[in-house]
């Protein structure tokens, strides 16, 4: 659920899922679970709102801290809601 929340924020944010993920942990190998994700994921149009905070604490929640700081960071750069 943590997989296509984040792969959904970043869909409604116009940000590139697999991109950050790699940022975020760029040793690991291919993430098969994000990529099945985004299978799961609706056009931002059809999508409900998952605010900025949200994703930070659904992050921090299944201690993906190292993904939390990279979206966190996207957050600020980019000035997301």
């Amino acid at each position: 659920m943590m997989i296509l929340v984040f792969a959904q924020w970043c869909i409604n944010h116009d940000l590139d899922p697999i991109t950050i993920y790699t940022e975020a942990y760029p040793h690991q190998e291919k993430n098969k679970e994000l990529i099945e994700a985004l299978d799961l994921t609706v056009p931002k149009k059809e999508s409900d709102l998952i605010d900025s905070e949200t994703i930070l604490e659904v992050l921090s929640l299944y201690g993906n801290d190292d993904l939390a700081f990279v979206v966190s960071d996207y957050i600020h750069r980019k000035n997301l809601e």
